[in-house]
């Protein structure tokens, strides 16, 4: 792999081919381990848990789904439109709860990429210390891809088909050559996402089951940014004018095609004929009742995906001077950068933990030594 492809600038991100197994036996590189990875490695354990323990989480907790919904009613935008107000309650609600099912779905896709993913980087990264991180971001995405399962079982049955935008997107990720697009596809853009979602799942969600598996699944993802910051924080402030507009560009992209189509009637159309609508009425109304305003006025939410992925971007300095003003059109970019490093999520994540170490040693927390996820 060229440099070019490759994009690191730092050792500790050195990468091959993914054919390349002979490079994984040179007997150099087994002493050439970086240290930027031990700390998070080494939490692991402070943060581990098993979802087909119960001590941990119980999925058989029931939920009223015929009259209670999973997120609250202002979460789901179509219900403001004309062409739902000839909906029943009881129809309402359904429908509610099946765009929640649509959107656990997708999450539970995402994380089958992540998956996918991180064992990816297991064929390519050089260092034994990335390599062993990557190994263990793989068996924590292996259980979320079990959990999210487990509760799309118990509440539904089984998930809907990915949406194209999220598909072609991981897709993408997962196959790419360029360590950069894996990197900052799934560790910055797809965990970016994945942490204002889960915020919003666990402040808004009327499902104590739904909000218990996203702060445990947190615990794991504040692990999984960091790896991809250390990544940013060795690798920007060293790219040529040509790479930084390269990765500038991509990630750009990613977000406008995001942006537009994640969550847009289009890929929900599974959804509709249920309910005695088609997906072009219900994407028609919401052109009209979804403006660049309203966009603005959802991003001030701490927790709102788009907001989240633009702080990402911005911290990670992949948003400069150049690009700023597209992201500006719907963020306050000044307020972002003025906003320190934590992110959204940080807190839930910590918290967490905390309530980890209680089940997996017991009550000897004081000996433990107190990593922060944000670190």
């Amino acid at each position: 792999m060229t440099d070019i492809r490759q994009i690191t600038k730092d050792e500790a991100y050195d990468a091959v081919a993914p054919d390349d197994f002979p490079a994984m036996m040179d007997v150099e590189r087994y002493g050439a381990r970086s240290t930027a990875f031990d700390k998070i490695i080494s939490a692991t354990h402070d943060h581990f848990w098993d979802p087909l323990d119960e001590k941990y989480i119980d999925f058989s907790e029931s939920f009223d789904m015929e009259n209670e919904m999973i997120m609250p009613e202002e979460f789901i935008v179509e219900l403001r439109l004309p062409c739902f107000q000839k909906l029943s309650e009881k129809e309402k609600i359904r429908f509610a709860n099946e765009s929640a099912r649509w959107m656990l779905s997708a999450i539970l896709h995402g994380e089958q990429g992540a998956l996918n993913l991180s064992a990816s980087l297991c064929h390519i990264l050089r260092d034994p210390g990335a390599q062993e991180y990557a190994a263990n971001q793989t068996r924590e995405e292996a259980r979320h891809v079990t959990a999210f399962s487990r509760y799309v079982q118990a509440r539904w049955g089984k998930p809907l088909p990915v949406g194209q935008t999220l598909g072609d997107l991981l897709t993408d990720i997962v196959n790419a050559p360029e360590v950069y697009k894996k990197i900052v596809g799934m560790q910055m853009l797809v965990e970016g996402l994945a942490m204002g979602a889960f915020a919003s799942l666990y402040t808004r969600s009327n499902d104590p089951l739904l909000v218990k598996l996203t702060q445990l699944v947190m615990t794991d993802e504040a692990f999984h940014h960091k790896f991809g910051k250390i990544w940013a924080d060795r690798t920007i402030p060293k790219l040529s004018k040509e790479e930084q507009e390269i990765i500038e560009d991509w990630a750009a992209h990613c977000f406008q095609t995001l942006l537009f189509n994640l969550v847009n009637p289009e890929q929900k159309k599974v959804l509709y004929p249920q309910f005695g609508l088609d997906w072009e009425t219900v994407q028609a109304e919401m052109i009209e009742a979804v403006t660049d305003d309203d966009r603005r006025e959802q991003m001030k939410e701490g927790t709102n995906i788009f907001r989240v992925l633009i702080k990402t971007l911005l911290k990670a300095g992949i948003i400069t001077d150049r690009t700023k003003a597209f992201y500006a059109t719907y963020v306050d970019m000044d307020e972002l950068r003025n906003e320190g490093d934590r992110m959204v999520g940080d807190d839930i994540a910590e918290e967490g933990i905390k309530y980890l170490k209680t089940i997996n040693f017991s009550t000897n927390t004081d000996a433990l030594s107190n990593v922060s996820a944000a670190e």
